[in-house]
Formats: C-alpha cells, sequence, structure tokens
C-alpha cells in the first residue's frame, strides 16, 4: 500500500521531468570574467550563479519563456528562449556595467558548428601575442592551419598553399599584392583586427555561397559604431588609431582606421647586419547609411601603401656539425627599393524586400600597383672553423674552401585592376533558406618582368644548368657570359569571369533530434587573354553538401559530414611559369573534398570545455605544380599532377583558467603528389605534425594583470633547395619549426573598472603591456642560401634564420 501511495505521488514529478529541461550556462562580463549573484528567473522560479559564474535552472520544453537576469552593478537583461532539446540547452549572456551601452549578446551558434565553422572571439584576435597579431595570428593556432614565417599573414590549409585561401570582409573578397617574395615584404593585413566584430573561419568542406578555391574561407565581419569612440594603441612596432561614430541622426555610422607599421626590430635581430627600415602605412574605412527601413548603403574602402628599402651590409652564420663546424662570411654592396601601393573600394546596398526575402548588390574595385627594384652584389667565403679545443685559434676561421661572387638583379613593374559587380539574394523562413548569387569579374593584369642573376666562383662565371659547351678550366669559353638565371617578360593578360551559386539550407527534427542539411552548387565560366592571344571558354561545376546532427542524448555532441566537387580557375599567379610565360588554356584545378567531424561539449572542474575532431581527404587532379621561396610562389603552369591530402585536427578549448578561455590544438597531415607520372613524392606543404597552444591567465589575487602566452611547434616541410633543382632529387627537409611568445599586459581601467576623479578618470581603458617574442631564441629557417665549395665541387645550403628573441612594449587607450 505505501508503495502504492508513493508511486501516486511520483506520477506528476514524471510527468513534469517530461515537460521540461535542463538550461545552463555561464554569465560573464565584456572582459571575459564570471559574475558571481547573478539572479536568473522566469515567472517564479529561479536560480542564481555561483562564484564562477554558472548557474542551472530546469525550464519548460518546446513552449517560450521570458528569462530575466538581475545583478545589482549590471543592467537588467531579459531574454525570450525555447528549449528544442530535450537533452539541455546552453545560454551564456555577457551583462553589461550600468555605466555602459548594450551591446550584442554572447549565445551558443549550433548553426556555425553545424556548418563546421569556428566563430572565434575578437578580443583574442586582438589580445594574442605574436609578430604579426591580429587575426590571421589566431587563425595559424588552430588545428590544420600552418606557416613556418612569423613576418607573413600567409597561411596554410590542410596541404593547400597560400593562393587557395579566401578571405571576406563584410561578403567582399579580399585580394593580396602578387610581387612579394618575402614574409619581411608583406606589411600590414588586410584585416583590421581593431574594426572586426564577427570571425569565421571554415578549414574545408565549406558551402557553396563560398568562392572557388580549394582550401578554406575566413570570413570577417566589420562593426556597426554604437557611440562616439577613439582607441589609440602604439608600441615599439608602430601604432593605430581607431575613430567611430554615429552621425546624421545616427543614421550614419563611421568606423575609420589608421596604421602604421614599423618592422626594423625584428630585422635588427637576424644575423644579416643591414641599413633596413621596412615601413607599411595602412587607412581603412566603412560607412553604413540607414536610409530607410528595408535599405542600407555601405561603403568599404582601404588605402595601403608598403615602402621596402633594404641595404644589406655584411652576414656571418655558423653551420654544420661539432666536429666539422663551417662559417659563411659575406659582404654586400646595393639594396633592393620595392613598393607596394594598393587601392580598394567597395560600395554595397542591403534590400529587405520583407520579413523573408532580402537582397544585397556590391560593386567593388581593387587596384595594385608594384615596383621590385634590386641590384645586391654578394662577395662570400666559405671556411672551415678551428674545432681544435687546444688550439690557439680555436673557433677561428682557418681555411678558405669557396670563394666566390653573385649579382641579383630585377626591374619588375606590375599593375593589376580586379573589378566586380554582385548581386546575392536570400529567402528564408523560421526553418528554410534559399541563397542564390551571381557574379562578374574582370581582371586587368600589366606585368613586366626583368630578372637574372651571375654567379662567379674564383673568377670562372658559372653556367646555368642546362648550358653545354663549356669545358673552363681546360679550354677557354669564347661565348658570352650567360646568366645563371635569366628571367625577361613582358605580359598584358585580361581574364573575364562568370560564376554563380544556389544553395538551400534547412534545420529540422528527426524525433528529437535537431538535423542540418544544406545542398549546394557552384559554377564559373572564363575566359584568358594574354597579349593578344584568347584561349577558348572554361567552365567548372562545383556541387557540395553539408548534413549534421545534434543526437538528444545525455551527453552534448554534435556530429557531421561536409564535402563535394571543389574547383579552382586559375588566377594570374598560377597562369605564369618560372619563365614568366603564360599558359592561357591552363585547366581549373580540382578536388574531391571530404570531411567528417565532432563537437563534444562537456563541464570539467565545474566549467565548460569543447573538443572538436575532424578527419578529411582531398583527391586532387589537374594540379598545378609548385615551389615555394619564403613566401613566394612559383607554379608550373601545367596540369601534369595529381596529388592526395588526408589527416586529422584536434581541438580543446575551454576555460583552464576560470573566466579566460584557452585551447590545445593537435593536427597530422599527409600530402603528396605525382607529377607528370614520376611517382609520389611530398608536396612542399607536406607539414605531417602541428601542435599549437593558446593560453591565457590571470593573477588570482590580481585579476587586472594578465598574460597570453602562444606555443607553436611544426615539424618540417620539404624546401630549401636551389630553384632550379629537381624536387625528385632534393626532398630534404628544413629543421622543425618551434616558437614561443609571451605577453603580460596591466589593465589600470576598463569598462570593469571605472574611476570618477583623477588622471585615469579620463580613460574608457588604458593597457600597458610587455611582449617577448620568440622567448627562448630559437633560431628557425624558411629557406637556405646556396653556395659552392671549388674544391669538391659540392653546394652547401646555409640556413637562413629568421627572427631571433625580441621585447616589445605596448600601450592601448580609449576614450
Amino acid at each position: 500500500m505505501k508503495k502504492f501511495l508513493l508511486l501516486i505521488l511520483f506520477i506528476p514529478f514524471l510527468a513534469f521531468a517530461q515537460k521540461t529541461t535542463i538550461l545552463k550556462g555561464t554569465v560573464k562580463n565584456k572582459s571575459k570574467e564570471p559574475i558571481e549573484g547573478v539572479s536568473i528567473k522566469f515567472n517564479n522560479i529561479g536560480t542564481t550563479t555561483d562564484k564562477n559564474g554558472n548557474y542551472q535552472l530546469r525550464i519548460p520544453f518546446k513552449k517560450e519563456i521570458t528569462l530575466i537576469f538581475r545583478h545589482v552593478s549590471y543592467r537588467t537583461f531579459t531574454k525570450k528562449i525555447t528549449a528544442k532539446s530535450r537533452n539541455g540547452e546552453r545560454y551564456s549572456p555577457t551583462l553589461i556595467l550600468k555605466t555602459e551601452e548594450l551591446e550584442e549578446i554572447v549565445i551558443t551558434d549550433n548553426k556555425k558548428n553545424a556548418e563546421g565553422i569556428i566563430k572565434i572571439d575578437v578580443k583574442k584576435a586582438q589580445n594574442i601575442i605574436g609578430p604579426n597579431a591580429g587575426v590571421e595570428n589566431i587563425i595559424m593556432t588552430l588545428p590544420g592551419v600552418n606557416n613556418n614565417n612569423e613576418l607573413s599573414t600567409q597561411y596554410n590549409v590542410r596541404g593547400g598553399n597560400f593562393d587557395e585561401n579566401l578571405v571576406y570582409v563584410n561578403g567582399i573578397e579580399i585580394y593580396r599584392p602578387f610581387l612579394i617574395r618575402s614574409g619581411q615584404q608583406e606589411g600590414l593585413s588586410f584585416i583590421n583586427s581593431n574594426m572586426v566584430q564577427n570571425i569565421n573561419f571554415s578549414a574545408g568542406g565549406f558551402q557553396a555561397k563560398y568562392g572557388d578555391k580549394l582550401s578554406s574561407v575566413l570570413d570577417i565581419t566589420y562593426r556597426n559604431p554604437k557611440e562616439f569612440a577613439t582607441a589609440i594603441d602604439f608600441s615599439l612596432l608602430g601604432a593605430s588609431a581607431t575613430l567611430e561614430g554615429l552621425l546624421l541622426n545616427k543614421k550614419l555610422s563611421v568606423l575609420t582606421g589608421v596604421r602604421y607599421r614599423d618592422n626594423s626590430l625584428f630585422v635588427n635581430s637576424k644575423q644579416i647586419e643591414t641599413s633596413f627600415r621596412p615601413r607599411f602605412t595602412d587607412i581603412q574605412t566603412y560607412l553604413s547609411y540607414t536610409a530607410s527601413d528595408n535599405l542600407k548603403l555601405n561603403f568599404l574602402g582601404n588605402f595601403s601603401l608598403n615602402n621596402y628599402n633594404y641595404k644589406p651590409l655584411s652576414r656571418r652564420t655558423r653551420f654544420g656539425t661539432v666536429s666539422d663546424p663551417l662559417e659563411l662570411t659575406v659582404f654586400y654592396d646595393g639594396q633592393e627599393q620595392d613598393k607596394y601601393l594598393t587601392l580598394f573600394g567597395a560600395l554595397s546596398a542591403d534590400y529587405k524586400v520583407n520579413e523573408k526575402l532580402s537582397f544585397n548588390g556590391t560593386v567593388s574595385r581593387y587596384n595594385t600597383q608594384e615596383e621590385e627594384y634590386f641590384d645586391i652584389a654578394a662577395s662570400y667565403q666559405l671556411g672551415e672553423v678551428d674545432a681544435n679545443i687546444g688550439s690557439e685559434n680555436f673557433g677561428e676561421v682557418d681555411f678558405a674552401q669557396g670563394i666566390g661572387s653573385q649579382l641579383n638583379h630585377a626591374r619588375n613593374d606590375l599593375d593589376a585592376l580586379i573589378t566586380n559587380y554582385q548581386i546575392k539574394g536570400k529567402l528564408k523562413n523560421e526553418k528554410q533558406e534559399l541563397s542564390f548569387g551571381i557574379k562578374y569579374q574582370k581582371e586587368d593584369i600589366r606585368d613586366r618582368i626583368r630578372e637574372w642573376e651571375l654567379i662567379d666562383s674564383l673568377g670562372f662565371s658559372i653556367r646555368p644548368p642546362n648550358h653545354t659547351g663549356n669545358n673552363q678550366p681546360y679550354e677557354p669559353f669564347e661565348g658570352p657570359i650567360t646568366p645563371f638565371q635569366n628571367v625577361r617578360a613582358d605580359n598584358n593578360v585580361a581574364i573575364n569571369r562568370v560564376s554563380g551559386f544556389i544553395q538551400f539550407n534547412e534545420k529540422r527534427f528527426w524525433n528529437d533530434h535537431e538535423i542540418w542539411y544544406n545542398i549546394g552548387v557552384r559554377t564559373q565560366l572564363w575566359n584568358v587573354k594574354a597579349n593578344g592571344i584568347s584561349s577558348k571558354n572554361q567552365q567548372t561545376i562545383s556541387p557540395r553538401a553539408q548534413f549534421a546532427i545534434k543526437p538528444n542524448w545525455e551527453k552534448d555532441m554534435l556530429f557531421r559530414v561536409s564535402g563535394g566537387w571543389y574547383s579552382q580557375p586559375p588566377s594570374y599567379r598560377e597562369l605564369r611559369d618560372a619563365s614568366g610565360l603564360i599558359n592561357i588554356d591552363l585547366k581549373a584545378q580540382k578536388s574531391i573534398h571530404i570531411v567528417a567531424g565532432m563537437d563534444y561539449s562537456f563541464e570539467m572542474w565545474e566549467r565548460p570545455f569543447k573538443l572538436t575532431t575532424e578527419v578529411y581527404y582531398k583527391d586532387l587532379s589537374n594540379v598545378n605544380a609548385y615551389s615555394v621561396d619564403n613566401v613566394r610562389i612559383r607554379y608550373r603552369a601545367d596540369n601534369l599532377t595529381t596529388a592526395y591530402a588526408h589527416g586529422i585536427d584536434i581541438r580543446l578549448n575551454g576555460e583552464f583558467v576560470p573566466g579566460s578561455e584557452s585551447w590545445v590544438s593537435l593536427g597530422y597531415l599527409k600530402t603528396e603528389e605525382n607529377i607528370d607520372h614520376r611517382g609520389n613524392i611530398s608536396r612542399p606543404t607536406d607539414q605531417r605534425l602541428k601542435f599549437g597552444i593558446l593560453f591565457q591567465d590571470y593573477v588570482p589575487n590580481l585579476p587586472n594583470l594578465k598574460a597570453y602566452l602562444n606555443l607553436v611547434y611544426n615539424t618540417g616541410v620539404p624546401g630549401g633547395s636551389p630553384a632550379y633543382s629537381d624536387v625528385y632529387q632534393f626532398q630534404e627537409r628544413l629543421r622543425d619549426y618551434k616558437r614561443a611568445d609571451l605577453g603580460v599586459s596591466y589593465v589600470f581601467t576598463d569598462a570593469n573598472k571605472r574611476y570618477k576623479t583623477g588622471w585615469l578618470s579620463k580613460f574608457k581603458e588604458l593597457t600597458l603591456g610587455l611582449e617577448l617574442f620568440n622567448m627562448f631564441d630559437i633560431q628557425n629557417s624558411i629557406t637556405n642560401t646556396w653556395v659552392r665549395d671549388v674544391y669538391s665541387k659540392t653546394q652547401f645550403g646555409i640556413p637562413n634564420y629568421m627572427t631571433g628573441r625580441v621585447l616589445n612594449f605596448k600601450v592601448g587607450m580609449k576614450f
């Protein structure tokens, strides 16, 4: 009888449990610090956050409720929410101090996760430590993303190269200069991290709405200002200023950023003594005008000027083994003067027909004017170092194995104009979305190449590798001096492209399981006209699909699979081979790409964590093989190569320290190519293992003292061979890349710590910091300098080391 009564009492509880689910999350402030004692209520049911800002509350299932978040120091915030998963929901808002304006609320975005898109916190991109701090630097900490050159913002993704990555800012594709061959010439990235609102990144298997590339998509959104503000940052590397505000009765938002950078601090840490001051300037603005409730006009403009004046003086490099050390001594004469001027402007309009249908139209133009002029003579001595510890000359050069000289000359000019016209549309309801678009692009490139190299060894001019008829020193050679390398070309190229896409997205429930899927197709038709000769029209069709499911399990997990037939029609860089000639009939590179992934969200130490795992496979055909020298890519301009890439990427992110998100990433990659049926060899981007850590911390008793640590370890890639060498005979790898950067900053005042009196009351934010780059002073190399030993007829590859340990001081302020 007692059991029967207990059962009767327990039935209502079971019924209630079936109609409810658990809502949990973490409440933080703008500095990502947890807030204790926040009251969360709906109707008469409520709870409060613990010391770590965590809360847990049972709410009705599939019924809309209004949550109210209250705290004595923060603005009261309300949010309507409907629970659609029986295994629980997560909702983590950011509360705003009562002295601040209301800003955006951060919640878990399951749609982005289902699409395989990583959403990156903007604050991390602004605070990350690194020589090129910003959006690209934080992308390089992710698994599957590699770069062995800290002075470059370019990156490889899952076996691809620099030219296989899409970059968008507010839906507009961004380009980079053509002639840059060294990371220290790059200067500033187009993306100004101080202007960014959202950062989305996909490492593969991306949707049809994105463009025709093989590797990745970086999708950036600039913010619309909510108030007048000025932010200024300066350090030993340069300075930046960002101005934002509202005009014309708050209908016009203005966001402008000015940046200046000087890389002398890094260059002076190298082994080459130089007279060198590379200077880079960038001005960027984003305007948005709300003409009506249905029409919004936007303008994005950019001016960038890179001045690279380089005058090497001398170099001394030790290499070899402990028992057989060698030293290269070089004395230089001459200089290099490069200039890269880029102009970009884009005008777009967003028109909302009704709640379901909207359109976007964009007109953009990109112009780059590039000059690359240098005459540099180098006289070298390759010597044996005395390794006898008991010798009076220990550590000194006591015998010269090789003596020679080298003269490099270039007068390269390029002028490129790229014009785009694009219309996109979106038709959507609560669960379905149809996207479509069409784009016309015209490219006009004028390229003049004059580049040659002379090599002399003990008075004998060294002929090119394929030169015949030279029997020196036994017979005198009476022919003219032939450059060891010689490239002369004049290219006038016009490319017309028409591309379009259509894509269907849907979210639905299968029983209690959430499902997302999208299917779409892209196509592109293009024609190349070079030096008066026109190619036939070529076309690609690229179908793509994604599917994801979030099971209604006790554990919070999401599974996804994506892929398709991806195509990359050739750009101007791909059309031009190492001799400067254009192949107008070059076909698009193609890749069958399959990605399978899983997200597992869980709690550890009563804090949120997320484990993301992806496996991928690429089968590439019509490949345009290439070589990499620093950041310069030289293509074969043929389609005689096949290739493949496969690997696995793992990333664990969460609050290893309460209130501060960090992550650990691990990636394994294998990619090989078969050039003209000669057999499989490693591709230039075959970086087998990548391990990275991005860690944030603060002093518990002094939370305004913060630390940022960025650790990267990459195994070596094939490279460092002479440009003329046969890659099948030279498969040596560069040494492993290891680097650690540390940043420490103290926050004097910010949104969570404001002063009403005193000199600090004049600031909205004030931060001072120290940055230690390459803190263990590890010598990483990216290329080799090749010199000859006249006696043994052998060549030595002397590593060109990158930046050493560097200390930087920085100040950030906001008014």
